[in-house]
C-alpha cells in the first residue's frame, strides 16, 4: 500500500539518492517485502542523516519524531514537518506526540522510530526505550527491525559506504506482550534491540570480509 508523500519528501527522494551516491554510497540489504498498510520502521541512530537514510531506502513515507526543540527554529520547523516529522518533548512520556503516532498507523502510514531515543555519539548500540513495541502493540502494527551501520562500525565517514539492513518482520503477537505492562514492554524492547544487534554484527563481518559490494541485495 502506498500512502501520498508531501511535496517536499518526494523531492527529496529524487534528490538525496543522487547526493548519496556520491558523499556516502548506501549498501540496502532486505530480509522481504515489507508489510501492507501501518508499520512502525524501529532503527538505531547514531547520525543527522538517519532519517534520510531510511527513506531512501524504502518506498513509502516515513514520519518520525523529532525532538521539539528543532521545531523552535522556524526553518528547522519549515523543513521537518515539510519532511513528515512531528515534534516530541522527550522525557515527559508526551501524550501528544504519542496521539500523533497512533494517528499515523491508524491511516495505515509507516512510522519510524530511534529504539534508542538519542543519537549514540560512537556508533555503538545504547539501552533501546519501549516507546516503539508500545505503540505495534496498542495499534496492532508489525515492527520492522532496521540497522544503519557505517564501515568499520564508528560514525559515517565521507565516501565510505553505509550499510541499511531490514530485518525479519516481528508481527505484534510475536512480541510476547499480554498485559500491556512495563516489565513485558521492557523485555520486547530487548527482544527488538536484539534483533538490530544481529543486523550490525553481520554487517560488520561482511564490511571486514569485502561482501558488502552492491548498492542493493536482497
Amino acid at each position: 500500500m502506498k500512502t501520498k508523500m508531501t511535496p517536499l519528501y518526494r523531492f527529496a527522494k529524487v534528490v538525496i539518492p543522487v547526493i548519496y551516491a556520491i558523499f556516502s554510497p548506501l549498501v540496502i540489504r532486505r530480509a522481504g517485502p515489507l508489510p501492507e498498510g501501518r508499520m512502525v520502521l524501529c532503527s538505531n541512530h547514531f547520525s543527522l542523516n538517519d532519517p534520510l537514510y531510511l527513506g531512501v531506502a524504502q518506498e513509502r513515507q516515513v514520519y518520525y519524531m523529532a525532538k521539539a526543540e528543532l521545531f523552535r527554529n522556524r526553518f528547522l520547523r519549515w523543513l521537518l514537518r515539510g519532511l513528515g516529522a512531528f515534534p516530541v518533548e522527550r522525557g515527559t512520556g508526551d501524550r501528544n506526540a504519542l496521539g500523533t503516532a497512533e494517528q499515523i498507523l491508524q491511516e495505515e502510514k509507516t512510522l519510524g522510530i530511534f529504539i534508542e531515543g538519542t543519537r549514540s555519539k560512537t556508533g555503538e548500540l545504547l539501552r533501546p526505550k519501549t516507546g516503539a513495541v508500545m505503540l505495534a502493540y496498542q495499534n496492532h502494527a508489525p515492527i520492522v527491525p532496521v540497522c544503519i551501520t557505517a564501515k568499520g562500525g564508528g560514525k559515517i565517514k565521507p565516501f565510505r559506504k553505509v550499510c541499511i539492513s531490514y530485518g525479519e518482520v516481528i508481527l505484534p503477537e510475536q512480541l510476547g506482550i499480554i498485559e500491556g505492562t512495563s516489565a513485558e514492554y521492557r523485555r520486547a524492547s530487548r527482544m527488538l534491540m536484539e534483533r538490530i544487534a544481529a543486523l550490525r554484527e553481520r554487517d560488520l563481518a561482511d564490511f571486514e570480509k569485502g561482501d558488502l559490494c552492491s548498492t542493493q541485495q536482497g
